[in-house]
């Protein structure tokens, strides 16, 4: 378990800002559909469009390979409509111990995914599955995750074993080498603004808050 794992994705996204990190490791456009909170290293999926003939295929179905205690993060082409992701995929990934499933796509059968309390993290749900739209081409390789539309936002990078935190508010990437500045750098801003929540509370301001405990004007 990671120190990660005590702080909320704001506050994380916060501490990677500070740190020169563009996005602040932001997934964007991903909705919480079931399950808890999580906190676990990455393992990728790379989906494709089932017409990218000289893409790779796999030898074995993803979920089969997802290691105990990881975080599935799976990528679908952009625009693609169709569900890369349904109940009994979450049957699977629960059989191997997987943490929760974070998908820059969208999945289906809800209801499932709900009674079995599997985290499910996506930008959203369909009713169609993979088959005849995508199909999955790698895992374990770098993932770009960029917003949908035109936004200017940064996209986020993750790679395998980054660590991956999604609560209510999002999903946010820690590359696993900035594991320890991250935790230590929310630690101390989560300390500074309770004390800016008790001054606040108690009618202080928020301006004269943010100057004692922030050190802002």
């Amino acid at each position: 378990m990671s120190a990660l794992a005590s702080f909320s994705s704001c506050e994380i996204s916060d501490a990677l800002i500070k740190l020169g990190v563009p996005s602040g490791g932001y997934i964007p456009d991903i909705n919480h559909f079931s399950g808890k909170p999580i906190c676990g290293p990455a393992y990728t999926v790379k989906f494709v469009y089932s017409t990218e003939t000289d893409a790779p295929k796999l030898s074995e179905h993803f979920v089969d390979t997802a290691p105990s205690g990881s975080v599935i993060v799976v990528e679908a082409p952009l625009h693609a409509k169709n569900a890369v992701w349904g109940g009994l995929m979450t049957a699977g990934a629960q059989a191997r111990n997987a943490l929760g499933v974070v998908i820059s796509g969208r999945c289906r059968d809800l209801a499932e995914h709900r009674e079995l309390a599997f985290p499910i993290f996506a930008r959203g749900h369909s009713t169609v599955g993979q088959s005849p739209f995508t199909r999955p081409s790698a895992i374990n390789v770098s993932l770009d995750l960029i917003p949908e539309g035109n936004s200017t936002f940064p996209s986020t990078q993750v790679n395998p074993g980054d660590w991956v935190i999604a609560d209510e508010d999002g999903v946010v990437c820690v590359p696993k080498e900035l594991e320890v500045m991250v935790a230590d750098l929310a630690m101390k801003s989560h300390a500074i603004d309770e004390k800016c929540m008790a001054d606040i509370k108690a009618g202080k301001g928020v301006k004269a808050s943010f100057a004692e405990h922030r050190g802002t004007k």
